[in-house]
């Protein structure tokens, strides 16, 4: 039986709720989520986040989204915490803004997330989650990646999915499902 979602699961970042729709890469995300092909949820720091800040669209947004909770009870949790910290603030987690970060990758890796943030990796922010994405990759196993490089990776696993489905439809006979090349 073939399947609409196509296994990818993703964290959102503050930064990416993207409450004026003005994200098209964001966009194109809410409405894979929305249609099944893919997951799309964040941690509650960052609901706590939008929250806070003073844009009631955003933390009207947020509010519809499933939410993570953090519940880092476990020693292995705790270590894990401490070597995110270590990788994106080598100096320490000094502000909750930091601890915040650290918080929301924490919650993208135990709950086997795509973390999608627009949070470093630029000329101006060279550090940030996204410049530090390889070396968490190399330590903790976390995937990080920006929103365009996460619409990229959706776009292929649906391309993938769909020539899975139409070559089981032309070797069994099978319908191929409504949904082939309609995402």
């Amino acid at each position: 039986m073939d399947q609409r979602f196509i296994g990818l699961m993703f964290h959102i970042d503050t930064n990416r709720i993207n409450a004026r729709q003005k994200l098209e890469n964001m966009n194109l995300l809410e409405k894979w989520a929305r249609d099944d092909v893919i997951m799309l949820d964040m941690a509650e720091v960052t609901l706590s986040e939008a929250m806070a800040g003073s844009n009631a669209q955003r933390a009207s947004k947020a509010r519809q989204s499933i939410y993570s909770e953090t519940l880092a009870s476990t020693p292995q949790e705790q270590k894990m915490i401490a070597a995110i910290e270590q990788i994106l603030f080598p100096e320490g987690a000094d502000n909750r803004s930091k601890r915040n970060d650290v918080e929301i990758v924490f919650n993208a890796a135990k709950y086997c997330r795509i973390l999608v943030t627009a949070d470093g990796g630029s000329k101006t922010q060279p550090r940030g989650i996204l410049g530090s994405a390889k070396a968490l990759k190399n330590a903790i196993g976390i995937e990080i990646m920006s929103d365009a490089q996460a619409v990229e990776l959706v776009q292929q696993r649906i391309r993938a999915r769909d020539a899975r489905c139409r070559k089981r439809s032309e070797l069994e006979g099978a319908p191929i499902p409504v949904w082939v090349g309609q995402d």
